[in-house]
């Protein structure tokens, strides 16, 4: 396995992962890769690490441009193990490496490995390294995803290596974002975001207002491909999603046990469409908690639409439920809709928990057995009213 230059000097030793599907709940259809950076100068730097079961194949890129055993440091820019798994066999062969991470880093790694048996710096925000030609500055991003995040900037580079923030899950040879399309990786960026980080809004903020004062030329991310081209691009949508912002746009999210419900979400989409509105369907059968919530993050109206099973909402519902509200997406409006039978509590329940993350709900419709057309032509119009 080759190491592939990125900058001069400095080489991605990463592992792709073509394999993964699903990352803690959140459907990684194209995989991913786990990215390791190799810096050589006077001193010779490693930032981060791959999964252990990966570390093989991570320690053969290593080996294609230097003997691993002359490594001097090792940053953890990042404790979850995806990035910090590999970790005890790196050490082991580079018996002098002094271990880099913040103070949070280093009370997670405790809980993982015996880091008495290595040297140990631990850094803060505006702390540098020299290791020769290049200073090495640490930004902590704490709460981007984790307390111990952090990300390490090249100066004389102009290279932020951002571990978890501005990634996204693409297994790919390539390693540039142009070379597989900036809109697809951007996609992918924005799914990641809406599932991993959507709920960090305020810390990913405190992060880009701390990066902006970098001169930042390229981002290498710990997941995906490297923005050479569209650096600036990606903290822009950082900065769109994590303020919250929305665009006029719907998402009708529904399940159906004998079609009354899908019947009553086609009536709602008819009213966005004649409204001009953007309208998306997504049917909790065929359409993933995490495809729904990349569509979510920049949606203005949320409508969720659920029958009755045995007095409460249908499983999939309750565990869309359970994951928006993990989630935490802000400032939206809600229309609740559903058929029932005799009691209607599934529709209830969901109105209640969306009041209680903080939604808007302008309309809470229900309808008992099979809708008519009479029926559906009011939720239309009655929808309609509502955003005219």
């Amino acid at each position: 396995m080759k190491a592939k230059k990125i900058k001069e000097n400095i080489y991605w030793v990463g592992v792709i992962d073509w394999d993964m599907r699903e990352f803690h709940g959140y459907k990684t259809q194209k995989g991913s890769t786990y990215n390791a950076y190799l810096i050589i100068d006077e001193k010779i730097v490693l930032v981060d690490t791959v999964r252990n079961y990966l570390c093989s194949e991570m320690i053969d890129r290593i080996k294609s441009i230097i003997d691993p055993s002359k490594i001097d440091y090792v940053i953890s820019n990042h404790s979850e193990m995806d990035h910090s798994g590999s970790l005890p066999e790196i050490m082991n062969l580079a018996k002098n490496a002094t271990l880099v991470c913040s103070t949070n880093g280093e009370k997670n790694l405790r809980r993982h490995f015996d880091l008495d048996a290595w040297k140990l710096k631990v850094v803060k925000t505006h702390d540098e390294i020299n290791i020769g030609k290049r200073n090495l500055q640490f930004v902590l991003m704490q709460m981007v995803h984790w307390p111990d995040s952090m990300a390490t900037y090249i100066k004389e580079d102009k290279l932020l290596l951002s571990n978890d923030a501005f990634g996204q899950h693409i297994a790919s040879y390539e390693r540039f974002e142009e070379e597989i399309g900036f809109d697809i990786v951007l996609h992918e960026a924005k799914k990641y975001y809406a599932n991993i980080l959507l709920a960090y809004n305020k810390q990913t903020q405190k992060a880009i207002n701390e990066i902006e004062t970098l001169d930042i030329e390229m981002i290498a991310p710990s997941h995906g491909l490297i923005w050479q081209k569209h650096a600036k691009d990606i903290i822009k949508a950082y900065d769109y999603f994590s303020k919250d912002k929305y665009r006029e746009k719907a998402v009708i999210i529904y399940d159906t046990m004998w079609g009354s419900t899908k019947k009553m979400a086609l009536a709602i989409y008819k009213a966005f469409d004649e409204m001009d509105i953007h309208v998306e369907l997504k049917n909790l059968k065929t359409s993933h908690i995490s495809d729904i919530m990349t569509s979510v993050i920049d949606a203005k109206y949320i409508c969720v639409g659920v029958p009755t099973l045995n007095n409460t909402m249908l499983p999939t519902m309750a565990s869309f439920m359970n994951y928006i509200t993990g989630l935490a997406p802000q400032n939206r409006k809600a229309i609740v809709f559903g058929s029932h039978g005799w009691g209607g509590q599934g529709a209830k329940e969901v109105e209640a928990q969306l009041k209680k993350n903080g939604f808007e709900i302008l309309d809470f419709i229900t309808n008992e057995y099979v809708p008519d057309e009479n029926k559906l032509s009011s939720i239309t119009k009655k929808v309609k009213d509502i955003l005219s």
